[in-house]
């Protein structure tokens, strides 16, 4: 760990507030981003973030400065989503209350649909798939780094990562071919 993070982990160690709002601000989009791909709510991934931190904070005397700090804060972060979705189950799918306006550019639309189109094949696959693809994609951690996150062996973590890449390229292939088999004209 660097020493920078290690004196500002310290600092707010002893109660800091400047040093604690300085720690959130280095790894808030990182948290975010991760929190965002796994719920898909940006409501719902904001009260993660900040869960995170508030238990990160709380808890930061229990942190081992021997291991990386951002697979630790990650940990917490994946299981505050877990948390999340498992409650999820049990409960109706909330409904939007405000609708989308369309860009009219094109360019903007097709990029937003394809994004939509990821998100959606992201969703449909395992929590454990998912969370490994996104540390390892979005976040570019290191297998060794997803396998202390996940806390499950390096071999499993690059197995979910394989399985993640297939399944989600199966998925957009069959909505491509969908997607052409409603453009041809019928005759």
């Amino acid at each position: 760990m660097p020493d920078d993070l290690r004196t500002l982990v310290g600092r707010c160690l002893k109660g800091d507030q400047t040093a604690m709002a300085e720690l959130v601000g280095r790894f808030q989009r990182q948290v975010y981003g991760l929190c965002l791909r796994m719920v898909s709510s940006h409501q719902d991934a904001e009260d993660l973030t900040q869960e995170t931190f508030v238990r990160a904070l709380k808890n930061l005397a229990k942190w081992d400065p021997q291991r990386e700090f951002r697979p630790w804060l990650f940990a917490i972060a994946g299981n505050r989503c877990r948390s999340l979705l498992a409650t999820r189950l049990k409960r109706p799918p909330r409904t939007s209350l405000v609708e989308e306006i369309a860009d009219p550019s094109p360019d903007r639309e097709t990029r937003r649909q394809t994004m939509e189109e990821i998100n959606l094949a992201l969703q449909k696959l395992r929590t454990e798939y998912r969370e490994a693809f996104l540390l390892f994609h979005q976040q570019e951690l290191s297998y060794a780094e997803i396998s202390e996150v996940l806390d499950c062996p390096v071999g499993t973590v690059k197995t979910w990562i394989h399985r993640a890449r297939g399944e989600l390229a199966r998925h957009l292939k069959r909505r491509m071919a969908e997607e052409a088999s409603h453009e041809l004209p019928k005759v």
